[in-house]
Formats: C-alpha cells, structure tokens, sequence
C-alpha cells in the first residue's frame, strides 16, 4: 500500500523515514522526489509497505507528528 507522506522538512533522508515508518512494520520502498532545477527534496514523500494492517498503523501512528520541527501529514 502506497501512503503519501507531506508537510516534510527539506533536510528529511529517505533512512529517517524509513526507519519511522519501520516501528510499524514492514517498509518496501521510499521515495522522497527532488525539484529537478534546484535538486532539492519538494517536501513530500511516498512510502510503500505490503500490508494494508500495518499502512493503517503507521498513518494511525504518524499523522501529525512532528518530525525535524515540522507536523507531518499521513495519509
């Protein structure tokens, strides 16, 4: 299942978010797409875990909270 991730601080790795969705289960895949002009993070992200139990979780779990002084938004 593919969960959108948004309001993402520009410093945000692709470990770091993975690593906090990992306390939820299992991680297939992230991506943390780039302005193509500047190089930089666009500020949203798209995480792909293979159970629908623990994408239910990990939205249940993070939305909302804060991560590097920004409140993320999961869904």
């Amino acid at each position: 299942m593919k969960i959108y991730v948004g309001n993402l601080s520009f410093e945000i790795t692709e470990d770091e978010l993975a690593a906090e969705f990992g306390t939820y289960g299992n991680v297939e895949s992230v991506a943390v797409p780039a302005d193509k002009f500047s190089g930089r993070p666009r500020g949203f992200a798209f995480v792909e875990m293979p159970s629908r139990a623990e994408a239910e979780a990990a939205i249940a779990g993070l939305n909302g909270k804060v991560l590097n002084d920004r409140t993320i938004v999961v869904n």
